[in-house]
């Protein structure tokens, strides 16, 4: 029991970690998307993929484009992302160890057909030759004899099995919490990926304005050419810039489909399943309510905080259970059954019987356990103050995040207005023949900077609203309702 109880914390700190690690890695590379090449790939590799990015998908495409909004698209995840169901399995798993451990404390009973036949050594017996000078056969039978019969064991007192039995319950209650924690999970890959796929669908909006803006002026820039009122350089300028956002688009275009394939992975649709995302990159301001309300909601809210407590109550039963292997325990036996040559002259018996076992030396085994379920006991209760410390730190983090991406998306929006209106005077400048295309372009460029860092600032902030959710163990539900700016 012990083993199963620290494999499957660790199974879930570890698919933690890697989800976490995921989300940071995207997280990291969004800004330098617009500027990699197609070639610029990445690598994968066997077994650095948590199992929250994978599902099972479902077994056939549908043939009409589907249309996913945030909800649907979570709603898929929690029927199909691949970490919810080994989670849900590993609940089984636990249900099954308390099964076990319970089996010792029920009522066993069964029954047994025994047919016999056998011929006897009465020279093993020690019988000699002769007994008062009659003679003894060296071996007697064959003879027969059939045996039916019911047998019953009873535990009536044995601590250790009680006290294991009660650990095998806590641990089902952790892998219960388990369970819904790994929802949360699912709903934080799934609030990513979502927002990722639609932060790469305005990047493409964005990116073919700008090619658009960039084809006018350089069709400008030749008319010009052509008609001796600009030089070559111009010309020139602006085709390198017009070529730049027309790879910026084929990078985005291609970005945006690669995020809508792993969305479709962890939601769990079928392969070559068409679907379209109905969302747009939301803003909705936050009020973050005071951090001790969150704190004081992380800590009952949140299932892998309870499920840490849990784990530490199961080892501390499993420390008694191993100390009770000291302890003398009561057992009762029973059976009822009919015994003859054949059935029509059988003789119905029963035997009952009661022992008390007092284990008085048993070669170190029970301090051996009793070693083990320290080591075990100062594993969980380490293991729930360093979560107890990280709700905390995770709370206050996500906190930050959310209100500095609320400001960066207010310095953005403000930076993407301001960029427009030097483009358009540098437009009218080019046009007047006051200036040459050097500022347009340099206008584009800032125009172009101005609009990710928007897009990626809203990304941040959605994604913070998320992880507030999560951190407060109130994902499932309260995403929604945040990134509408509802608590």
């Amino acid at each position: 029991m012990r083993r199963f109880e620290t494999g499957n914390s660790i199974l879930l700190i570890n698919m933690r970690r890697t989800l976490t690690l995921t989300l940071c890695v995207q997280l990291l590379a969004a800004p330098i998307l617009m500027s990699q090449t197609v070639s610029g790939g990445s690598i994968s590799l066997p077994g650095s993929e948590s199992p929250f990015t994978g599902s099972q998908p479902e077994d056939k495409a549908s043939r009409e484009v589907l249309q996913i909004d945030f909800k649907d698209a979570i709603d898929r995840g929690l029927r199909n992302n691949l970490g919810l169901l080994i989670a849900g399995d590993n609940t089984i798993t636990a249900r099954g160890e308390r099964w076990k451990e319970l089996s010792d404390l029920l009522p066993n009973l069964q029954g047994k057909l025994e047919e016999n036949v056998q011929t006897q050594s009465l020279t093993a017996l020690g019988l000699k030759a002769s007994v008062f000078h009659a003679p003894v056969p060296r071996v007697v039978g064959p003879f027969n004899y059939f045996d039916m019969r019911a047998y019953l064991s009873q535990s009536v007192f044995n601590f250790k099995s009680i006290e294991k039995e009660r650990a095998a319950t806590e641990s089902l209650k952790a892998s219960q919490y388990s369970y819904k924690d790994a929802r949360e999970l699912v709903v934080l890959a799934v609030g990513n990926a979502y927002l990722l796929a639609i932060a790469e669908a305005a990047r493409i909006e964005t990116t073919e304005a700008q090619v658009k803006n960039a084809e006018a002026l350089f069709n400008k820039a030749v008319d010009s050419q052509k008609a001796g009122l600009t030089p070559g350089i111009d010309t020139l300028r602006s085709q390198v810039e017009f070529q730049t956002r027309k790879q910026q688009l084929i990078v985005a275009r291609n970005d945006f489909a690669k995020q809508k394939l792993s969305l479709a992975r962890i939601i769990g649709l079928a392969p070559g399943q068409e679907f379209i995302l109905t969302e747009k990159t939301p803003f909705q301001a936050l009020t973050p309510l005071p951090i001790e309300q969150y704190l004081q909601r992380a800590y009952i809210s949140r299932s892998d905080y309870q499920a840490a407590l849990a784990q530490v109550r199961s080892a501390e039963l499993s420390r008694r259970g191993a100390a009770a292997g000291w302890y003398p325990s009561l057992d009762l036996g029973a059976n009822f059954g009919d015994i003859g040559v054949n059935p029509g002259s059988s003789n119905g018996t029963w035997q009952v019987n009661g022992s008390l076992n007092i284990p008085i030396f048993t070669g170190g085994k029970v301090h051996s356990d009793v070693l083990e379920a320290d080591a075990a006991l100062k594993q969980a209760r380490s293991r729930l103050g360093d979560l107890r410390g990280r709700v905390d730190y995770e709370v206050r983090t996500a906190l930050l995040d959310l209100n500095a991406a609320a400001e960066q998306v207010e310095v953005a929006r403000s930076s993407v207005d301001l960029a427009e209106q030097t483009l358009a005077q540098s437009q009218d400048r080019f046009s007047a023949g006051v200036a040459d295309n050097l500022e347009v372009v340099q206008a584009q460029e800032s125009v172009a900077s101005a609009h990710e860092s928007y897009i990626q600032s809203l990304y941040a902030h959605n994604l913070a609203k998320v992880e507030l959710a999560h951190a407060i163990g109130d994902a499932e539900q309260g995403v929604k309702r945040y990134l509408k700016g509802d608590q």
